[in-house]
């Protein structure tokens, strides 16, 4: 049963993202079906949690799907106990770290480019925290 494909885990890894970001996608939803008018207050809602401990509790909550999906990925492939992630160690590190990398890069991509991109075109007040700045 040598099946490495983690493709089966870019579901998660989407929803991880996603999920990571929700300090900012709100805002970014709300002015696009609002219009001009909830600017300011899709700033503010975005600052508030962008700014608070709700960020790392996002934070956490991605982490925890991530881990909890190649949890599940590898006992689907037969590793359940601790001598069989003893004899599969180099596999269950590479594979665990692929992914985390991929979910970090996607969220970073996701969250502080294509979300800023949005937000900043349709008129939210972005532009000068942007990280190109």
């Amino acid at each position: 049963m040598e099946n490495n494909d983690i493709s089966s885990l870019a579901p998660i890894i989407g929803l991880s993202t996603i999920t990571a970001s929700l300090c900012c996608l709100p805002s970014v939803i709300w002015v696009l079906f609002a219009g001009s008018s909830a600017i300011v207050a899709a700033n503010t809602l975005s600052e508030t949690l962008y700014y608070s401990p709700f960020r790392y509790f996002l934070y956490l909550i991605s982490f925890i799907m991530i881990s909890l999906a190649l949890i599940t990925y590898f006992r689907k492939r037969g590793i359940c106990t601790l001598d069989d992630a003893k004899k599969n160690q180099r596999r269950i590190i590479n594979t665990s770290l692929a992914v985390f990398t991929i979910t970090i890069i996607s969220f970073l991509i996701w969250n502080y480019v294509i979300l800023e991109i949005i937000g900043i075109a349709i008129g939210l007040p972005w532009e000068e925290s942007a990280f190109w700045n």
